[in-house]
């Protein structure tokens, strides 16, 4: 079965190469016919790893003219995913499935409304990956992505192509868990990174913020009924934030480059769940006062 792929950013593009690589039929879906040629003529994706580069000759198509698709990848970003979803509705073949690959949270759910009738599998990664080129991706640290549906418990037979494309992969029936937590690592990292203008280790120089951001986020996660998100967030926050010292977050790397940020999914998101819960954060609310002000005053989206 052909996997269709939607977003060719850096992790769409990571996945597609893999499975191209691994043999597999796979098909690109692309914006706009300006997009098309301009992926026509560099003659496929690149695949960098290990400063080894090859280029895939994947297929791709627009989404008016899409071949009927029986799964799709949505790998765009969270504040795209619904609206990039909606053209190809009249190409979803019966019993599709689609694999949501965004960050956050809220665009998972925008997407299942439209999509009553159809299977959606969330996923969460933490592969590393990044575009030094238009077309081309770097595979710039491994990780791993867990899958699961939060309606639908038992694995999809497909996760062997997985396998057989060396991605590593879980599947668990508790994903909402893992995006939970996910979401609050996040929430505890990339916006102050943004405000300090810093790496991810330049955070140990402000361990007081972090740890009340981890008291607050952690409440949240209980107050949700995700007690196994919480548990130990400071503990991994810090961890992260070690293990990654060098790197900047992928928020940071938005804003450098004038780019729209997901916000609205992250500190957007966990704010706005807190309100619904009655729950005071004060600290959480502040950070994200002052994340969109920051946006403001250069010029970027705070939705």
């Amino acid at each position: 079965m052909t996997w269709h792929i939607l977003g060719a950013g850096s992790l769409g593009s990571l996945w597609a190469t893999r499975l191209a690589r691994a043999g597999l039929p796979v098909r690109l879906i692309l914006r706009d016919r300006a997009r098309l040629r301009a992926y026509e003529a560099a003659g496929g994706l690149t695949l960098v790893e290990q400063d080894q580069a090859r280029q895939y000759a994947i297929p791709a198509e627009l989404p008016s003219t899409a071949s009927p698709i029986s799964r799709l990848l949505v790998a765009c970003k969270a504040y795209d995913a619904e609206a990039a979803v909606q053209p190809l509705l009249p190409h979803l073949s019966p019993g599709a499935e689609l694999i949501l690959l965004q960050n956050g949270l809220g665009s998972q759910d925008a997407v299942a409304l439209r999509l009553p009738h159809t299977r959606c599998v969330l996923a969460s990664s933490t592969e590393g990956a990044f575009r030094d080129g238009d077309w081309r991706v770097v595979f710039a640290g491994h990780g791993f992505t867990w899958l699961g549906d939060p309606l639908q418990p038992a694995a999809p037979i497909w996760l062997n192509e997985l396998e057989h494309a060396g991605i590593p992969y879980g599947w668990t029936p508790d994903i909402l868990s893992r995006l939970w937590r996910k979401l609050a690592l996040n929430c505890a990292i990339n916006p102050l990174t943004v405000l300090y203008d810093c790496r991810n280790g330049g955070l140990l120089e402000h361990p007081a913020e972090v740890s009340v951001l981890c008291v607050e986020l952690a409440e949240l996660l209980q107050r949700c009924g995700q007690p196994d998100a919480a548990d130990g967030l400071h503990e991994e926050v810090l961890r992260v934030i070690q293990a990654t010292a060098a790197n900047y977050s992928s928020m940071y790397q938005d804003v450098a480059h004038g780019r729209r940020t997901e916000i609205s999914y992250l500190l957007g998101h966990a704010c706005a769940t807190a309100t619904r819960h009655r729950l005071s954060l004060p600290h959480l609310d502040r950070l994200h006062t002052r994340l969109k002000t920051y946006l403001q005053q250069r010029g970027l989206p705070v939705t």
